[in-house]
């Protein structure tokens, strides 16, 4: 499985804007945005804006780096194969 990483600016409501799509097998699988300054400690950090299918999660989780956010979304992924 592949991903494929789209950059894109979001409206979140705040200053975090920039973004990436993220496709598996041509599907919109999610929607990761970068954490801005006012984040702080987290300042930096990937966050699942939002989630599709099995991506989806209740509690959406914040990553180290866009690596790590792509290895959470393939287990995901997988898991629901």
């Amino acid at each position: 499985m592949s991903l494929r990483l789209q950059p894109v600016q979001v409206v979140t409501g705040s200053s975090d804007t920039e973004s990436h799509l993220v496709f598996s097998e041509g599907f919109l699988v999610a929607v990761l945005v970068r954490l801005s300054d006012d984040h702080e400690d987290r300042s930096g950090m990937w966050f699942l804006e939002a989630g599709f299918g099995p991506v989806d999660h209740p509690d959406p989780p914040t990553f180290a780096d866009l690596d790590d956010a792509q290895s959470w979304i393939e287990k995901r992924l997988a898991i629901r194969t």
